[in-house]
């Protein structure tokens, strides 16, 4: 068992896909890829080989966050934008358990946009799968904080004015120490994303691009399109030279002069210059330079996979450990008689 679940109880008997479901009717609209998602976590799960009274998933607001209901584990639907608290005190007072929060692009990037980045830059040790469809779903179709420029929808009929978030750029930025990106429709690479994650010690998000097929369908069509995808999709592979296209006739280099990533086609020259995809950097430089490499209204050249993985302090530990300290040195504290302590007074009247 990985660091990062060394305390979590094991089940005492093998599981199947079929333990994870509960009994609650899955009430998404049919072709939501949140079924893609779901699917792909309650297949995932047993291979963690834990206890399932000790995995919890907590949830906002939105769609997506009816997952806790359909997972036959412990799980809470909490109130908008604040699933990361509620996990961040959940996972540093329970170290035995495995935390995992489940929320959108609106309910992580707009009124939990404060949460979120603390979480990531505490490292507490929790793993945050955010579903973008770059709609607000759950509301009935206006735009989000993922959306893009000039995006028509119910509350902007002229086009959004506001630049959309990128979560990857984000979550590097607020020094996330494990970043990435998958497709719902990608069953193999999406759970291969969630292994990455769940071994990971401290706070993982993977964003996933998930198809509302009611109210923004087809906005990832480009990497999902098994021709089209060829040639949009980077697919990040740690420790091996950044190509994607027909025949990886496609590469991402340096350059020189202004020291960005660009697409180039690959040649017998420039070959040599193909960055290699190093996901343990210490600096987040580079995979901050990835995270910009897709071009936000096609999506081509799109980066999917972990971006960054590096081992940092993780929060409950480290708060733990203080608590221990404390404890050595001063005793186990009277709750009682801090409340009724020298600095309070009775009033009399």
């Amino acid at each position: 068992m990985t660091e990062a679940l060394s305390l979590v109880p094991k089940a005492e008997a093998k599981q199947s896909m079929k333990d994870f479901k509960s009994d609650q009717e899955v009430r998404w609209c049919p072709g939501c890829g949140d079924y893609a998602v779901l699917a792909a976590v309650q297949g995932f799960m047993p291979e963690l080989g834990l206890a399932k009274e000790n995995i919890v998933f907590v949830s906002g607001i939105g769609c997506s966050s009816r997952f806790p209901y359909y997972m036959n584990t412990y799980g809470m639907h909490s109130i908008h934008g604040r699933a990361p608290a509620i996990a961040t005190g959940l996972a540093s007072s329970r170290r035995d358990l495995s935390v995992w929060v489940v929320t959108g692009d609106g309910d992580a990037l707009s009124i939990g946009g404060n949460h979120l980045i603390h979480a990531l830059r505490r490292n507490v040790n929790l793993k945050i799968l955010l579903f973008n469809n770059r709609i607000y779903g759950l509301t009935k179709g206006q735009y989000s904080p993922t959306s893009e420029l000039g995006k028509i929808t119910k509350s902007t009929p002229m086009g959004s004015l506001d630049s959309p978030f990128n979560p990857v750029s984000l979550a590097i930025g607020a020094e996330a120490s494990f970043v990435a990106r998958t497709v719902d429709s990608d069953r193999q690479h999406l759970t291969g994303v969630l292994r990455a994650a769940a071994d990971h010690p401290g706070t993982a998000l993977v964003e996933i691009y998930q198809n509302c097929n009611i109210f923004n369908d087809g906005a990832f069509e480009v990497l999902k399109d098994k021709q089209q995808a060829q040639e949009a999709v980077i697919r990040l592979e740690h420790g091996r030279p950044i190509r994607f296209g027909a025949d990886d006739s496609k590469g991402v280099v340096r350059d020189h002069t202004t020291g960005d990533l660009k697409v180039v086609t690959v040649t017998p020259e420039n070959e040599s210059d193909i960055v290699v995809h190093d996901a343990h950097s210490a600096s987040p430089t580079t995979a901050f330079a990835l995270s910009r490499l897709a071009d936000p209204d096609t999506l081509h050249n799109t980066p999917i996979g972990v971006f960054r993985d590096i081992e940092r302090p993780v929060y409950d530990t480290l708060m733990s450990d203080q608590l221990d300290a404390a404890v050595e040195r001063e005793g186990k504290g009277d709750l009682g008689a801090l409340l009724a302590g020298k600095d309070t007074w009775t009033v009399v009247g």
